[in-house]
């Protein structure tokens, strides 16, 4: 979650909303983030484009641009505090959560914070 997070808030700050290439991101590998834009993109988060080959290490993608989904997640996910918060709730309870309860969390914690029920 914490590359996916990473590579958003990349995106997202592209002023024409296009992305020209795929990020350099420190401490992952070209290849670990092309594979998560590409799960990214299956999950409707980011258009992307399938960079996967068949000698490759696993599927690959370079990002295009943010899709709404996208950037309602990293809206969710852009406070620094918010996304703390959400992940040490998920490391209390076991450490790991989808997409969808990821993002579930991180607006809980965002109400929470704003006082609303």
């Amino acid at each position: 979650m914490d590359l996916v997070r990473q590579i958003l808030l990349i995106a997202t700050s592209q002023e024409n909303g296009y992305a020209n290439e795929s990020p350099e991101i420190n401490g992952y590998t070209e290849n670990q983030i092309g594979h998560h834009i590409y799960l990214m993109h299956q999950a409707g988060l980011v258009e992307a484009a399938d960079t996967s080959s068949m000698d490759g290490d696993s599927p690959t993608a370079l990002l295009i641009s943010v899709t709404w989904k996208g950037h309602d997640f990293i809206e969710a996910a852009r406070s620094n505090t918010i996304w703390s918060q959400a992940k040490d709730k998920a490391k209390s309870v076991g450490g790991s959560l989808t997409f969808d309860l990821m993002k579930e969390l991180l607006v809980a914690t965002a109400r929470s914070q704003l006082g609303l029920s």
